[in-house]
């Protein structure tokens, strides 16, 4: 059985600046998105799973983000923590339409 997906519009690309995050709320999901230098914008769970920090408010460099509470190390293109921590946040597809971002979240 095929999962449909809802497209939820969660900005435009132009109000998002590059490597600072931005918390978004899509209904019971608070998001993390991020525009990384290299363009490419990317939506994560915004708790860490060590300690819940809220991740759109660490620091960003390269592909990762570093949680503002004790900072772990965490992926954002594929939600793992970095060792020699352990764990992982959950990731959303991101698509770009006519300049505007929008998170693919199943349906329910």
């Amino acid at each position: 059985m095929e999962t449909l997906l809802n497209e939820v519009f969660v900005a435009k690309v132009e109000d998002l600046p590059e490597k600072i995050g931005k918390t978004t709320v899509v209904g019971e999901l608070e998001l993390a998105i991020f525009k990384l230098d290299n363009g490419r914008i990317h939506a994560i769970e915004n708790r860490c799973p060590h300690k819940g920090g809220v991740l759109a408010e660490g620091m960003v460099s390269g592909e990762h983000v570093f949680c503002p509470m004790h900072d772990w190390k965490i992926s954002v293109k594929d939600g793992k923590v970095q060792e020699p921590d352990e764990g992982c946040v959950q990731t959303f597809d991101v698509a770009i339409k006519n300049g505007e971002v929008y998170v693919l979240l199943p349906d329910k």
